[in-house]
């Protein structure tokens, strides 16, 4: 009796071991396609809404810094639900959630809290055009930084495609001068820069430390694990910094006495679809680096940045001259050079290895890790380029 149920264990483990491995292409190549679309209406809807909440009369930036991490319960959903509302999976939530991982991730939360500081600081004095081409600064060091942290390769395709949405941003810096909105002091107009500057630094930090980070993750379920903890790390420095600032009493006298659409879009659109437009964009971000890798999330932000200066232009009316043509073209330009190099690339890799699985684990110091086959392969080679 024993011995059957020895071999009984052994069998249900290796069916779990086997569900949690095998990730076909097709359906990594789909997640990933789907973690991008979440990303492309995160990332737009996000930043049109922030500024919507300073233009019609909110004023705090520790409520605006705030709701970018509050909507954290809202991936449980994400965690649970395959295994216990659709059946997809045997893995049990938190499965291999060591307290390493704990500690990096509540470390890389309350930085992430203090990017959405500096956020929120240049979103309440800059367009969102201005602000969106400031904040693509960031993929050069990105670059360097996945450089050091990750040993990430140099190669034509994203050198290319840094340069050149790095010239987008230095040419916006140099024609800024024209795009200070009326009534905005010099001395406000430049903490905006710099604060918008300093979250973008951070941001490129952020990126290949949790692609450093995601190498002894194992699947897509313990990434939203562990961004539930960043996140939940966030937004308590959001609340300490609301607490000794009166945040919670402005929202009730913003949404009853400032804000200029009343409370009920104040509490709707204001505060509730900004939770949840920023979780959705941090957590396709941090999808987007698992799957594929620091620097290719950074060129993919940085990319729909463009579609916030459009955005910017269509909604709010910022002016959209030349420079922010030029700026917008380069940034354009820079991502479809990079997406063109990777598809090319993996058309190459499929008609010389047909019919290749994809799959790879690797052992290190005792956790599994298994990279997403295929998706992340044809990435890191087209970087190799």
């Amino acid at each position: 009796m024993s011995d059957v149920r020895v071999n009984a264990d052994q069998q249900e483990e290796g069916e779990q071991q086997q569900n949690l491995v095998k990730a076909p292409v097709k359906r990594s190549l789909g997640l990933l396609i789907t973690t991008y679309g979440c990303l492309f209406v995160g990332s737009i809807a996000s930043s049109l809404l922030a500024k919507y909440y300073f233009v019609h009369g909110g004023s705090s930036r520790w409520v605006s810094t705030w709701v970018q991490s509050a909507g954290f319960p809202l991936l449980l959903g994400l965690i649970y639900f395959p295994r216990f509302v659709f059946k997809t999976t045997k893995r049990r939530p938190f499965t291999r959630f060591t307290h390493r991982h704990l500690l990096f991730s509540v470390v890389i939360g309350l930085i992430l809290g203090f990017n959405n500081f500096l956020f929120s600081w240049g979103t309440s004095y800059l367009p969102v055009s201005t602000s969106s081409l400031l904040l693509s600064t960031q993929l050069i060091f990105t670059l360097i930084l996945s450089v050091i942290i990750v040993k990430q390769k140099v190669t034509f395709s994203n050198l290319n495609c840094v340069v050149l949405l790095t010239l987008s941003s230095v040419l916006l810096a140099l024609g800024s001068s024209q795009d200070k909105p009326a009534g905005l002091t010099k001395t406000k107009y430049f903490i905006g820069f710099l604060s918008t500057i300093g979250a973008g630094l951070l941001f490129a930090l952020y990126l290949p430390v949790t692609e450093r980070v995601y190498r002894s993750v194992y699947c897509y379920a313990m990434v939203m694990e562990m961004q539930l903890v960043m996140e939940f790390s966030a937004t308590v420095f959001a609340t300490i910094g609301m607490a000794f600032d009166g945040g919670f009493k402005d929202m009730v006298k913003e949404a009853n006495q400032v804000f200029t659409k009343g409370p009920t879009v104040y509490w709707t659109v204001a505060i509730l679809a900004n939770v949840v437009t920023w979780q959705l964009c941090f957590a396709a971000t941090s999808g987007m680096v698992y799957l594929t890798s620091g620097i290719t999330g950074g060129i993919c932000m940085t990319a729909l940045l463009a579609m916030n200066v459009i955005g910017g232009v269509v909604v709010y009316g910022d002016a959209f001259g030349g420079v922010k043509i030029v700026s917008t073209v380069l940034c354009i330009w820079g991502f479809s050079s990079y997406v063109y190099g990777i598809y090319v690339k993996m058309k190459k890799d499929e008609e010389k290895e047909e019919g290749h699985t994809g799959m790879k684990t690797v052992e290190d110091g005792g956790e599994l890790e298994l990279e997403m086959g295929k998706v992340k392969d044809d990435v890191a080679a087209a970087d190799e380029r």
